[in-house]
């Protein structure tokens, strides 16, 4: 098994609001003369509390959450930017960090000149800077810029240069912050491609973005903090489904609908009956059996019973409406098998309801989502990756005309 690179216990950040941050001397003095009994407000707050994680060696490891949650607080505790308040954290390894757009760099200096300078700084001798130089404006698309100072650059000059030095120097754990969100498509997909080379060649990557298909495509695992703290730890289609169905639900939970009460019947329970694993995660292709559970009240002589399937952007996955069936008071299962729902990994909803005859009777989003959580057979590019995930066997032969003579 391969040795944990990064780890951290107990690790706490706290931060004050309002906070004056180098204002000077002179400055502090003429505000103190003003007011010299009024102090400054400085409400405290933890941009971390508790985290607790352990990356290993090879290892991609995603991080994921709303802004504030503190995934870039833990970053640059580990980049080792700034001191945690209490705990601790570990890291063994040459780090490369790309938390900000030219973080690191020196504004007065060229393209170049920052170049070997990023090099030194993670140990790096000027001839293996040397032999990988090219190889690394190539890559940034920078040939006629690479040596005017970079206080020259656009922002996506700098971002180009900033991920081509921290991905091509070779660094044997590199910490990624959002930088993919910078620069225009095709630079992204090099990006994406070149993370997923770094990740072969068995370095550790430790990855934040906002862009879940990115997580998806490459981390092995993925982490979810909420307000400082670690809500989900796990595997990454899962972590990431539950995450997206939080966000698009706007976590209001069981409360989220006020259905009335004292009607005819009502949908009280939903869940996935074979695979039998999991009741609301989907993680194999193949036959599946989903069952409602409805809680009839009084007899329904021409039930009307149906079923729709959304994605988090309330598109029609999918609908099925069966010929009428009756209902006496009870309690019953209604049970739909699928030959296959090849959907791409996410989060789901399915609408159930029951009509009698033109009448609605009850109409339920259901609780909890449909996480699909299997493997990812989508293309390697966004702008390619459609509804259905499945594989595709490709057989490439000599063509042979149908009446080729003997």
């Amino acid at each position: 098994m391969n040795s944990v690179v990064i780890c951290s216990e107990e690790l706490c950040k706290e931060y004050r609001r309002n906070a004056v941050a180098d204002e000077g001397l002179r400055h502090a003095l003429a505000r103190a003369m003003k007011a010299p009994f009024r102090r400054k407000k400085q409400e405290k707050f933890w941009a971390l509390k508790d985290v607790a994680i352990e990356v290993r060696e090879g290892e991609v490891l995603g991080l994921i959450g709303r802004n504030g949650a503190g995934k870039t607080t833990l970053l640059k505790i580990l980049s080792r930017i700034t001191q945690p308040t209490k705990g601790w954290a570990e890291i063994h390894g040459r780090v490369g960090s790309l938390l900000e757009v030219g973080t690191g760099f020196h504004p007065e200096l060229t393209g170049r000149e920052n170049t070997f300078l990023s090099g030194a700084i993670l140990g790096m001798s000027k001839s293996e800077i040397s032999r990988k130089f090219d190889e690394i404006v190539a890559f940034a698309e920078l040939e006629k810029f690479i040596d005017t100072p970079v206080k020259h650059y656009s922002s996506g000059m700098y971002v180009r240069l900033a991920f081509a030095v921290a991905a091509h120097l070779e660094p044997e754990i590199l910490l990624v912050d959002e930088v993919l969100a910078v620069g225009d498509i095709k630079f992204q997909k090099k990006c994406l491609g070149k993370m997923g080379d770094v990740a072969r060649a068995g370095r550790t990557v430790v990855l934040v973005t906002h862009q879940m298909n990115q997580i998806r495509r490459l981390c092995h695992r993925t982490v979810w903090i909420d307000d400082g703290q670690i809500r989900q730890n796990g595997n990454t289609h899962e972590v990431v489904s539950a995450y997206e169905s939080a966000m698009s639900r706007g976590e209001q939970g069981l409360s989220q609908q006020n259905r009335s009460d004292g009607t005819k019947a009502r949908f009280v329970n939903w869940e996935i009956v074979d695979p039998s694993e999991n009741a609301h995660t989907l993680t194999q292709l193949g036959p599946l059996t989903v069952s409602f559970t409805l809680d009839v009240v009084q007899p329904i002589k021409a039930g009307r019973h149906g079923i729709a399937l959304y994605n988090t952007e309330q598109q029609l996955i999918l609908a099925s409406g069966p010929k009428p069936v009756e209902f006496e008071p009870d309690k019953y299962q209604l049970r739909h098998t699928f030959p296959m729902l090849a959907l791409r990994p996410g989060s789901y909803n399915w609408l159930v309801t029951l009509y009698d005859d033109s009448d609605l009777v009850d109409s339920w989003n259901c609780i909890p989502d449909l996480v699909v959580a299997t493997e990812n057979y989508q293309p390697p590019y966004d702008d390619w990756a459609g509804v259905l995930n499945m594989p595709v066997i490709l057989e490439v032969t000599k063509y042979e005309p149908e009446n080729k003579l003997k």
